[in-house]
């Protein structure tokens, strides 16, 4: 089945690329009735850089996320991009959020949603290819979103993300469902992304995993920033030279 032809939106404009640092988190708030999810979170996300969110459930994580990106509105705080406020509405052009439990367009083919985006972000020339190619999803061009199973379908999501032209990547869990080889896979094409200048701030459950990813960690407690830095630097803060991320955390919480 053919898809109907996708536009370019009037209101996707070039992407704001800063040249220093991609985004300044300031102070951000966010509450729900008399409980408090994110309490002052400050943090900065440098060009270029995979930056890991990490916290245990129910610290934040997605909230923030979220509050960043503009899906939520929070209480207090501002976002800045090169000592300029970031409006709500200029978000849009330089933050893509992908979120970790949505599953849209559930009856399209994998190969018609890929296209679709594509023509809507006027993507470069072969980035769906590549894409595709990387993520190992050449198998599954005619595939139903429906039918794939969780990984395949973590897998999909993660390059539509990567085809978005904005300069800031906002990953939910992209490692959740995948397995050991596609984890690691995976946090390969994450970090070729970083290379080429963009920047991704990423909420990952599994400690080793961030570890291994993450060029700097934004540590989350109850709603609160309680570390922020490469993890030489936050063994530094916890006075513990050769722990490891799990032992780092634990002590800075």
């Amino acid at each position: 089945m053919l898809g109907p032809t996708i536009r370019r939106p009037p209101h996707v404009t070039p992407p704001l690329m800063p040249v220093h640092h991609a985004l300044r988190v300031v102070d951000l708030a966010k509450r729900y009735g008399e409980l408090w999810a994110l309490r002052e979170a400050s943090f900065t996300l440098a060009r270029g850089e995979i930056v890991g969110l990490i916290g245990p459930n129910g610290s934040g994580k997605t909230t923030l996320l979220e509050t960043v990106s503009g899906l939520l509105p929070c209480d207090r705080g501002r976002l800045e991009v090169e000592g300029r406020p970031l409006g709500i509405h200029d978000r849009r052009n330089v933050l893509f959020y992908l979120p970790d439990t949505v599953r849209p367009w559930p009856d399209q083919r994998v190969d018609w949603v890929l296209r679709m985006i594509e023509g809507l972000f006027d993507c470069a020339s072969g980035s769906r290819e590549a894409v595709v190619e990387r993520l190992a999803l050449d198998g599954l061009g005619s595939a139903r979103l429906h039918t794939l199973s969780k990984g395949e379908h973590r897998r999909v999501m993660l390059a539509i993300g990567l085809m978005t032209p904005q300069p800031v990547l906002l990953l939910d869990e992209p490692f959740d469902g995948l397995d050991l080889r596609q984890t690691r896979e995976v946090m390969a094409v994450l970090r070729e992304c970083a290379d080429r200048g963009r920047t991704l701030l990423v909420s990952i459950h599994q400690l080793i995993d961030a570890g291994r990813v993450a060029d700097r960690l934004v540590l989350l407690s109850a709603g609160r920033v309680v570390g922020e830095g490469t993890l030489g630097e936050l063994r530094d803060a916890a006075h513990l030279p050769e722990g490891s991320v799990e032992e780092v955390f634990l002590a800075l919480t």
